[in-house]
Parts: C-alpha cells; sequence; structure tokens
C-alpha cells in the first residue's frame, strides 16, 4: 500500500497525525535484481567487555533511562514494540502540547510554537526524547532538538542557504561542489530535527521527495560526468527509506562503473539505532566500498543502544565516521570533546569533522568563537590518541568547500632549521635546509 508522505508540521499545530515513514512506493519498485542476491555470513556475534555487556545480536537492549521514560510515557509498550524502528518514527514527538507533556517548558521554548511557524519543524524519536532533560532548559541534549525562540532571530552574515547548495545544483536533489564527489539528497525528512541543521531551509516541507523519476535524473547526470568517483547520499536521513528502496538506489549507483565510492550520511545511528538492524546491514554489505557518515554531538549519545548499532556496522566492515558540529553550550569545551571523541572510538567510529556551525538563519545562539574550535583541537592533540582528533574545518559560505583550521606549531625558521613548538609548549628544531640555500 502506497503510504502518503511526511506532511510538513508547524510548530503551532498541535493536532496534525505523526508523520509516516518514507514509502517504498507501489510507483516506485526496485529494479529487477537489485537486491543483491551473493550470500554473506552473518555479522560476528560477540560482546564487549566493559564496554556493553550484551551480545551484539541482541534487539532488546534498552538503556536505564529510556526504560524509566517508556514507563512513564509508553506504559504498556513492550521491549519489542519500542525496538521497532517503525513505531519509533510513528511516535515521534512533534506537537508542542505533546512536548510539554513530557518537559516542562521554558519561556524561550514556549515562544518558539508561536513565533516560527515556517521554521524546522519538532520531531524527535522517542528513545532520543528519553535522553533530554525534562527541567533543564540548558542540558546539552535538549538544546538540539527543542525549539527556542532565539532560533527567529537573524543576525548579519547568516543565510538560509549559506553553503550556496542551491546554486551548485545542476538537478533537483544533487549538488556539485567539489570536482570529483557529488552530494545525492534523497528526501526531506530525519526522525529527529536538529536545530542547527545546515539544511533547515527544506527540512520536513515534503518539498524532496525519493521518487524514481527525479533520482534517474541525478543517476543520469553522474552518468554523463566521467570525473565523478564519489557519491555522498544524505537528506533529510537516508536510512529512513526501506531497505529495498535504498538497495535499489545503492545499485543503480553501483551500476555506474566511474563512481567508486558510496558513502551514507546519517544521525540515526544517534537518535534513531534501532533502525540499524541485521536485515539492513545484510543489504549495505553488499554494496562495498561503502562509508557510513555518522552524526554524534554529545557524549550522551553514546549509549548502548548507539554501541549497539555502530558494532553492527562496524562488523560488516563498513567504516564509520563521526561528523561533529561545534556548538555553544553542547560541546563548546575540551572536556567533553575529549569524552565525547573517546566515546566514539570506542564504538569503533573515527572523530572526521569537527564543523564549525554553520551561519544559517537563526543560528546565532549555537555558534562559538572560531579560537573555541581551535583551543579544543590544541587540547586534544597531544594527550590523547591521533585517531581521536577530528579536523576542525569552516565549510566556507557561498560554496567555498571545507577549510581546514589548525593550532599554529611553526614558530619560524632558524638558518637551516625548523623551529616547532609541541604539544606541551616546548621548543624544537627540524633540520630542513632552504631550498635556496642547499649545496648543489
Amino acid at each position: 500500500m502506497n503510504t502518503p508522505m511526511p506532511q510538513s508540521h508547524s510548530f503551532i499545530s498541535d493536532t496534525s497525525e505523526p508523520a509516516p515513514l518514507i514509502p517504498e512506493g507501489e510507483d516506485e519498485p526496485p529494479e529487477p535484481g537489485a537486491l543483491a542476491t551473493t550470500p554473506v555470513s552473518r555479522p560476528h556475534r560477540h560482546t564487549f567487555g566493559q564496554i556493553v555487556r550484551f551480545p551484539i545480536h541482541r534487539a532488546g537492549i534498552i538503556n536505564p533511562a529510556a526504560r524509566l521514560f517508556r514507563k512513564k510515557f509508553f506504559p504498556g509498550i513492550s521491549t519489542k514494540l519500542w525496538n521497532d524502528w517503525q513505531w519509533q518514527v510513528r511516535n515521534r514527538i512533534h506537537t508542542a502540547a505533546r512536548l510539554e507533556a513530557m518537559i516542562s517548558l521554558s519561556d524561550a521554548e514556549r515562544l518558539a510554537f508561536t513565533t516560527a511557524a515556517r521554521a524546522l519543524p519538532l520531531g524527535i524519536t522517542p528513545y532520543y526524547m528519553s535522553l533530554v532533560a525534562a527541567h533543564d532548559p540548558d542540558q546539552p541534549i535538549r538544546r538540539t532538538v527543542v525549539p527556542t525562540v532565539q532560533e527567529s532571530i537573524h543576525t548579519a552574515g547568516e543565510a538560509d542557504d549559506p553553503l550556496g547548495e542551491d546554486a551548485m545544483s545542476p538537478v533537483p536533489g544533487l549538488v556539485h561542489r567539489y570536482p570529483d564527489r557529488v552530494l545525492l539528497l534523497l528526501s526531506d525528512f530525519c526522525s529527529t530535527y536538529c536545530r542547527y541543521c545546515t539544511r533547515s531551509r527544506m527540512m520536513g516541507h515534503a518539498a524532496l521527495y525519493p521518487n524514481r523519476s527525479r533520482l534517474e535524473q541525478a543517476f543520469a547526470y553522474i552518468e554523463q560526468a566521467p570525473s565523478i568517483r564519489d557519491v555522498l547520499i544524505s537528506g533529510g536521513d537516508p536510512l529512513l527509506l526501506g531497505d529495498e528502496k535504498l538497495s535499489w538506489i545503492l545499485s543503480r549507483l553501483r551500476q555506474i562503473p566511474h563512481v567508486e565510492i558510496l558513502r551514507i550520511g546519517t544521525k540515526v545511528p544517534a537518535v534513531l539505532p534501532q533502525r540499524i538492524t541485521p536485515r539492513l546491514v545484510r543489504m549495505l554489505r553488499h554494496y562495498h566500498p561503502l562509508w557510513v557518515s555518522v552524526h554524534f554531538t554529545h557524549p550522551d549519545e553514546c549509549t548502548p543502544e548507539a554501541t549497539r548499532a555502530c558494532s553492527l556496522l562496524a562488523d560488516a566492515g563498513i567504516p564509520l565516521g563521526s561528523q561533529t558540529v561545534l556548538l555553544k553550550g553542547v560541546n563548546d569545551n575540551l572536556d567533553t570533546m575529549r569524552q565525547l571523541v573517546h566515546g566514539l572510538l570506542k564504538m569503533r567510529v573515527r572523530p572526521y569533522y569537527l564543523y564549525q556551525c554553520d551561519p544559517i538563519s537563526g543560528s546565532a545562539h549555537f555558534r562559538t568563537p572560531v579560537q573555541t574550535g581551535i583551543d579544543i583541537i590544541k587540547g586534544l592533540r597531544g594527550f590523547t590518541t591521533g585517531y581521536a582528533l577530528p579536523t576542525y574545518v569552516i565549510d566556507a559560505p557561498g560554496g567555498g568547500g571545507k577549510i581546514p583550521l589548525m593550532p599554529d606549531y611553526v614558530e619560524g625558521r632558524e638558518e637551516n632549521d625548523l623551529v616547532l613548538r609541541n604539544y606541551e609548549n616546548q621548543v624544537y628544531r627540524y633540520p630542513d635546509p632552504c631550498a635556496a640555500c642547499s649545496i648543489s
């Protein structure tokens, strides 16, 4: 049966139904043979000692906070149903009335529902809502998903599309910014909406639908551009498509000879870890080399459920990298960032990028000085493993791409030596003869 697409929900609408899942669509079947048929072994099952005390295949995992939350707000819901990702999406908290029944709204949060009717919709899975503090509006997790009136305050330099994606979109839903790779946006639907979302201008308004005709335009563009060797699939969240629809998309891309790498960008392991099922993982592993970029922002997201989700993906040979956004009042201090990157490594996720928050409209309350990010990287370098160090970048407004920012460890030159300062602030010299002064 063809389920309708998620409809737009403004903050002030408390009577609308929860957004349904993105459908497979009767007019959108997978290509014949799109599902790979090569037999694969099951992911290796094991325990994680002190990190996680359960078999990796066990689906009935509920952390203590989630268990208490479920008992209070969803009495009678079984563990099996709670861990059904489709149930989680259908029961998202998406209205002010439902939200206020679960937490005490601050004045700034309550005002958001009367002054930002056209802004990014509210949407939080029950699982992720269980991590939200009921009485502390300054809790980091809460700040990332509960709207405040500050979102309606626009400051200088902000824009709805600060990265200029719309201007770099040769066909709908495809962004071609870099020479050898493209960004393919499948939909505008997420299970949980981050209040700092770069694409908040389009998310949750049923403006971007994963229908076959639009996707075929994107595939045709990629086929005609042999320089494209890498496709990043994002949205919205691509993992909210059904397994068969997603398999058809991956299969279709794999039919393009010059496409070498497929990547999926998702926040599902953090906000909807129930979606990472053995069936999904068995499907994904058919399309190697496949990488998954996950989005973790705070160490409180590193729950047993998230660990299980990442472990299933890693056990399938899928490399995981986290893209974290630097956010004021959320993770803008060294201790929090250290806890986060260490937690990610324990989940076999490599901290990949630390993004300076994009200047989207209404984001001033999230943005930190750039120096804050540089100081955090400086505080990590040398004091923890290099695997835990993300690259700090600004995604340049106007479509300039990612520009890395690093502390300056080069003090200068003294004759044929390069003068360096290390993580302990000690000065060292490295022999590096000047090319113009070298003896031929």
